[in-house]
């Protein structure tokens, strides 16, 4: 075999590399006809090779005109520049990754079908925008939960801050801290007094550097709001009012007032919403949250929370009201019930009275200090059981049964309790009640001599105490009686001892000394000790340090305390003991 005849031509050889290659390769001529196509691209494209060599792509593959094919072949052919891009080519519905470049033989292609990679890329994609769709979805969700929650806890704190006092402007007040900044970044309240007086009196804002300019805008706002304004509008109307964007139109309807427009433009309001606080159908307030230009208007979850924040606030506040009110009925009746005591010619009487009920000061404990007809003094402390108005009314009956009868029979104290005890049985008055009964003597003989005894019965009280002007306390001991209301039939005593001049008579109800986990015998132990740190000290001081020493801010029980000072009655009545106080109907003893 020759040389030539055992070496194919260089064309032959690279007719057969280009004809076994796997990559689908053709030709395209001048005239854009197919002058070759491998094995490899007729297959990939579903044909034969003889049935596409010399046909013109664009008639053979019209799905090639006007695409992305024809762009890319007929600039190649035109600037020589290869291309490789990838084109859809939809009669095939496949996706082609396509090189093509300029040759002097042709334009020379190849091509693969990318479809599956194409697919799998775009389904790829499609996992990753799901995911990210999805991680977008939950960051909402998990921001929308939480802003949720910070409305609920704002509505339960709401709840809790304004049903924790009975002030009402200390009430609101709390209520407009809690709105800023989470529904607002100013807030205004107005309540309405009962006599109809408007008052804006809870005021909060976000920024502590505008609040004294808040408060400048809220002096004015009661007296220079038009009829426009969301309150009044509220007061007349009682549903939400809602402006998105304050213009300056609408700022100027609703404030007219000059001076009022100057001290609201530091505030820089932009969004307004007013909510009325009404509780029993009546308007007995509202509050406005206002928007600064960069959080714009109110959002929907923002105005939903303020409209059942305003019911809850409502509700508290006319609760607070409600008890204000009753605080205030009950506080009269304690006063009528405990009324001021005697001051006779040189005795010096004062009271004090501590109710052990959060919110309502009225209890069952008493005190009384009148004259007998004959210028006795007579003096009783009590303590019904109980803590509320109904030991209060039962204090009333009891009161007034030891009052009626130590005035009317002049009995000594053993005998009062005697009679007022089986009064309360025989009138079916159901309550139990510890008394003492005290009544300073002094006839002429006495008065002459300077002179007093003190004579007291107990039923069930706790002992007083005798303060003597040189600083020592006696406990006046008495064999104690039973309560009253059980119709005791045994004896009552009483007891006798000198009053000097300068002493101080101490009488008080347990709730004074008596203490969780304190011995009883402990606690009086310590009243005597302040009692006589205090000797020296005029007798309202001396009643005032008692209750602070021994109850400070805390009271477990109602506390009664009735302390009486001797003056001399050679002398004038000292100016610390105040005037002399006497029934006008009791003629002054001689």
């Amino acid at each position: 075999m020759t040389r030539d005849e055992a070496v194919p031509p260089p064309g032959d050889l690279l007719l057969q590399a280009v004809e076994g290659m796997e990559r689908p390769l053709f030709v395209l001529d001048d005239d854009w006809r197919f002058s070759y196509m491998n094995p490899a691209g007729a297959t990939l494209l579903g044909e034969r090779v003889d049935g596409i060599v010399g046909r013109v792509i664009w008639e053979k593959y019209p799905g090639t005109v006007d695409s992305p094919f024809e762009e890319h072949y007929r600039r190649v052919a035109a600037t020589g520049q290869p291309a490789s891009f990838e084109a859809w080519y939809e009669p095939l519905q496949s996706w082609f990754q396509v090189d093509a470049f300029h040759t002097d033989g042709g334009l020379v292609v190849t091509y693969d079908d990318v479809t599956a990679r194409r697919r799998a890329d775009e389904e790829r994609a499609a996992a990753i925008a799901a995911r990210e769709v999805a991680v977008e979805a939950a960051e909402r969700a998990a921001a929308e939960a939480e802003l949720s929650g910070r409305h609920l806890m704002l509505l339960g704190d709401i709840n809790l801050a304004m049903t924790s006092t009975l002030d009402t402007d200390e009430a609101v007040q709390r209520f407009a801290e809690l709105v800023v900044p989470l529904l607002a970044d100013w807030c205004v309240v107005s309540v309405i007094d009962p006599d109809g007086r408007r008052r804006d009196v809870g005021r909060a804002h976000k920024d502590p550097a505008l609040v004294d300019a808040m408060n400048r805008y809220a002096d004015l706002r009661v007296q220079t709001n038009n009829v426009t304004a969301p309150v009044p509008r509220m007061l007349r109307d009682p549903r939400p009012v809602v402006f998105p964007v304050l213009t300056e139109e609408i700022v100027l309807s609703m404030v007219p007032d000059e001076q009022a427009r100057q001290a609201l433009a530091p505030l820089r309001p932009a969004a307004a919403a007013g909510f009325p606080l009404l509780a029993r159908g009546e308007v007995i307030g509202g509050f406005t949250l206002i928007n600064e230009p960069e959080r714009g208007p109110h959002t929907e979850v923002e105005l939903r929370t303020a409209e059942i924040a305003s019911r809850r606030a409502a509700l508290a506040l006319d609760n607070a009201r409600l008890a204000a009110a009753n605080n205030q009925v009950a506080e009269r009746l304690q006063l009528s019930l405990l009324s001021p005591p005697v001051q006779p010619d040189h005795l010096e009487l004062a009271v004090r009275y501590r109710p052990a009920t959060q919110g309502v000061s009225i209890g069952g404990d008493w005190y009384d200090a009148f004259l007998q007809p004959d210028g006795d003094t007579v003096l009783v402390i009590g303590d019904v059981m109980g803590h509320d108005i109904e030991a209060a009314a039962a204090m009333g009956q009891v009161k007034t049964l030891v009052r009626g009868i130590a005035y009317d029979r002049l009995e000594e104290p053993a005998g009062v309790l005697r009679r007022v005890d089986l009064a309360l049985v025989g009138l079916a008055i159901p309550t139990l009640a510890t008394a003492l009964v005290c009544r300073i003597e002094q006839n002429r003989e006495d008065r002459a001599a300077g002179l007093r005894r003190l004579r007291w019965s107990s039923a069930g009280h706790p002992d007083p105490m005798l303060l003597g002007a040189d600083g020592t306390v006696v406990d006046l001991a008495v064999p104690v009686g039973p309560p009253l209301g059980i119709g005791w039939l045994g004896p009552r005593v009483d007891g006798l001892v000198p009053m000097p001049e300068g002493s101080t008579l101490l009488l008080f109800t347990d709730g004074l000394f008596e203490r969780r986990g304190v011995p009883l015998d402990e606690g009086r132990a310590q009243v005597r000790e302040i009692v006589r740190r205090c000797a020296d000290l005029p007798l309202p001081v001396l009643c005032d340090r008692l209750l602070e020493e021994l109850l400070g801010d805390g009271v477990e029980d109602d506390v009664a305390v009735l302390a009486v000072r001797a003056h001399p009655v050679d002398a004038e009545r000292p100016a610390e003991a105040g005037p002399e106080l006497l029934p006008a109907a009791l003629p002054h003893p001689a």
